[in-house]
């Protein structure tokens, strides 16, 4: 079957020129009960979540947000409707039955934290959150202690602090641009940050992780990849969660990062009512591989306040990955991931092949049944490579970037 990308249905009193425009997207944004009704016939959950919302001094869900393109994309009456479930606040928000932690990935721990806007969880990498806007809030979102402030660029103080602990930390390699979305931001401030990253001799690596190709793909323009190829290597990180996602305008976009020699990734979060199933994440995976973006990984939802709706079992997620195996290309297979809540870390899954093992050998059953053993070298044969001390330095220096 030839894969194919549909246009988003643009409302018909929208001039294109205005659709196109991705800052007329963000000023459009619909923010509230009515932005919302004009669009959507609103559920009895749905109502009662913006009601909420609205009538609270210390809000009791997180702040509600979608630009009329990705609103565009979702069923107008259907509240089970998947893309509906990523924009639409929801009654189930305001119980949190089994989990529910305000920052669940331990950022704000002050181990993480060694100046504002900066969080170092690993030695060679570290995040730069230089705005908290986004044009849509997820409902899933991970940062809710964070995003949504309505601070579109960080202060100056703030700024400066933060090149200067990436200056002072030789042992950092990757600095990962987000937010908030990083490409809410305008060219120029886009452009100031990278330029100024570029001129620190140890960052190698710039990432940039964004989810504005699904949700605004107009933002994707000549101006801003010829931008990100200037400050090479820079690597794009989309978040693409459901096929219907990839309109043709949010394809053209992808491919224009790649065309420019920008490496696209894509970061899904397996929901619950969304995509936990595995003929969805073929077709999303199948689609990005087309465009030349890597499905990269597959994520548990994290335990955020007023996600239990959304969020599936590992079981659910082991099985998609099991059903996936051996029918889906490698270039195609997400890694199944988790955060560890309270700042653990990322733990990977894999399917377990591995059925027995002993000191001389290991026995694996593959995914089709087969079933083999591979004999281990003994210890007395492994030696080192003569010429390891020649790295030692910079692999030293990488450690030492992050005290425990």
């Amino acid at each position: 079957m030839k894969i194919k990308f549909d246009s988003a249905p643009k409302p018909e009193h929208v001039s294109p020129s205005d659709w196109m425009d991705w800052t007329w997207q963000l000023r459009q944004s619909m923010k509230s009960l009515t932005d919302f009704q004009t669009y959507f016939t609103l559920s009895e959950n749905e109502t009662t979540a913006f009601a909420t919302n609205q009538s609270q001094d210390t809000k009791q869900v997180f702040n509600v947000r979608a630009t009329p393109y990705y609103a565009s994309l979702a069923h107008k009456t259907l509240e089970q409707d998947p893309i509906r479930r990523i924009l639409m606040p929801h009654s189930a928000e305001l119980s949190d039955k089994f989990q529910a932690q305000l920052d669940p990935l331990g950022e704000r721990k002050n181990t993480n934290n060694p100046v504002a806007r900066v969080v170092h969880r690993y030695s060679d990498r570290a995040l730069f959150l230089i705005t908290d806007i986004c044009s849509v809030y997820c409902r899933y979102c991970t940062r809710k202690h964070f995003t949504g402030s309505d601070q579109a660029f960080i202060k100056n103080s703030e700024y400066e602090q933060a090149l200067e602990y990436f200056r002072n930390t030789k042992g950092l390699r990757e600095i990962i641009l987000s937010g908030g979305d990083p490409l809410t931001v305008s060219d120029q401030q886009l452009e100031r940050v990278l330029s100024d990253l570029r001129k620190i001799e140890h960052i190698e690596i710039i990432r940039i992780g964004t989810r504005m190709p699904v949700v605004a793909p107009m933002r994707v323009t000549e101006n801003l990849v010829k931008i990100l190829r200037k400050h090479k290597p820079v690597f794009l990180m989309t978040h693409f969660n459901h096929p219907r996602e990839l309109t043709a305008e949010a394809a053209q976009a992808v491919e224009m990062f790649v065309d420019h020699g920008i490496p696209v990734m894509n970061q899904m979060v397996l929901l619950n009512g969304v995509n936990n199933h595995p003929a969805i994440v073929q077709a999303l995976s199948r689609r990005l591989l087309f465009l030349r973006a890597k499905p990269y990984y597959m994520f548990q939802c994290d335990p955020s306040i007023g996600t239990d709706h959304l969020r599936t079992s590992i079981d659910d997620s082991l099985e998609i990955q099991k059903e996936l195996w051996g029918h889906l290309s490698g270039l195609a297979m997400p890694n199944l991931s988790l955060d560890i809540p309270d700042g653990g870390g990322k733990a990977y899954y894999v399917p377990k092949f591995e059925t027995s093992v002993s000191d001389s050998e290991r026995t694996f059953t593959g995914w089709d049944g087969v079933q083999s053993v591979y004999k281990n070298p003994s210890a007395d044969q492994i030696i080192k490579p003569i010429d390891a001390e020649l790295y030692l330095p910079e692999w030293e220096e990488v450690k030492a970037s992050k005290k425990k």
